[in-house]
């Protein structure tokens, strides 16, 4: 009889090479799965973002009020029952101490001249000829000494409690360029109906001044520095004041406390971090979890 030879064995490194195939397969589509997994879809909306910075806010009041000379002298004659015979000065008028500004008849004697106590600028007058110059009513003449002015300004009771003396302001008065001033004195009350308080602002300026002129004092009562955004992140919404959040492409909705604003920006006193990414113009379109592709608001300028 013949002898059938048996099957050879097949050898072990035979096999090797096919499982090396499938790790390779397999090392190849894990990367594969976890990058599809991170992409973001072609149909995501692009929108500018920004990053936080820190910056400073001043804390202003805003005051409205009259300008008012610091000193102002009423011009009366001594004695009643004086008739103006003749009125030297006019409104406006710039005049010395000592200089004659009215003539008035006595009902014995000769005329009694009225003259100016100080230098200074002629305010207001009643001095009209024939006229009766009161020695207790209204002054015949007014006269500002020196070029010390103030704003005398209303404050709300809420900010009355912010002011001090020497607080810096910046006066503004229609027809100048802005002034600089002073806090100098701050009213111990308040109108019981208004609920305003009176402050009044040193105003420094060189040039001539016109009295009872409307002004605005925006006084600097503090500085406070942290995370700011612009306006045009902010978004009031039902759930509260918040900033969209951009992370691993993704909109997150974050409610923030705001602060001060000054320039178009907004102080954020909790909630933002600094060096987050934020959406640049808020929108109630972007919702939470919302796919996005982020485009930094520097790069669009270019």
């Amino acid at each position: 009889m013949k002898r059938i030879a048996a099957p050879l064995p097949i050898p072990r490194r035979v096999k090797r090479p096919a499982r090396a195939l499938l790790a390779a397969v397999a090392m190849s589509v894990l990367p594969l799965s976890a990058h599809a997994a991170n992409e973001v879809p072609s149909s995501a909306a692009a929108v500018t973002v920004l990053t936080t910075a820190k910056s400073c806010f001043a804390d202003i009041v805003d005051a409205f009020g009259l300008l008012i000379p610091r000193e102002e002298i009423a011009v009366r004659p001594d004695r009643p029952g004086l008739k103006v015979q003749e009125v030297s000065v006019d409104i406006g008028q710039t005049v010395t101490a000592g200089q004659a500004l009215a003539k008035l008849s006595q009902p014995e004697g000769g005329p009694l001249t009225v003259q100016a106590p100080a230098a200074g600028l002629v305010s207001a007058s009643t001095a009209v000829v024939g006229a009766i110059a009161s020695g207790k009513g209204e002054a015949l003449f007014n006269i500002i000494t020196g070029n010390e002015f103030d704003l005398a300004v209303r404050v709300p009771t809420r900010d009355l409690a912010k002011l001090k003396v020497d607080q810096p302001a910046t006066i503004r008065i229609s027809g100048t360029d802005d002034l600089e001033g002073k806090v100098r004195q701050i009213g111990a009350t308040v109108d019981p109906n208004s609920q305003l308080g009176m402050a009044f602002i040193a105003v420094t300026s060189k040039r001539s001044l016109l009295v009872n002129a409307a002004g605005r004092a925006s006084i600097k009562t503090g500085e406070s520095c942290g995370v700011s955004v612009p306006l045009t992140a902010i978004l009031y919404s039902s759930a509260g004041t918040v900033v969209q959040v951009v992370r691993r492409d993704r909109v997150e909705t974050r409610r923030v406390e705001v602060g001060l604003m000054s320039n178009g920006r907004v102080e954020i006193r909790e909630g933002l971090s600094e060096g987050e990414t934020v959406v640049a113009r808020a929108g109630a379109l972007l919702r939470e979890g919302d796919p996005v592709r982020p485009i930094m608001a520097d790069a669009t300028k270019k």
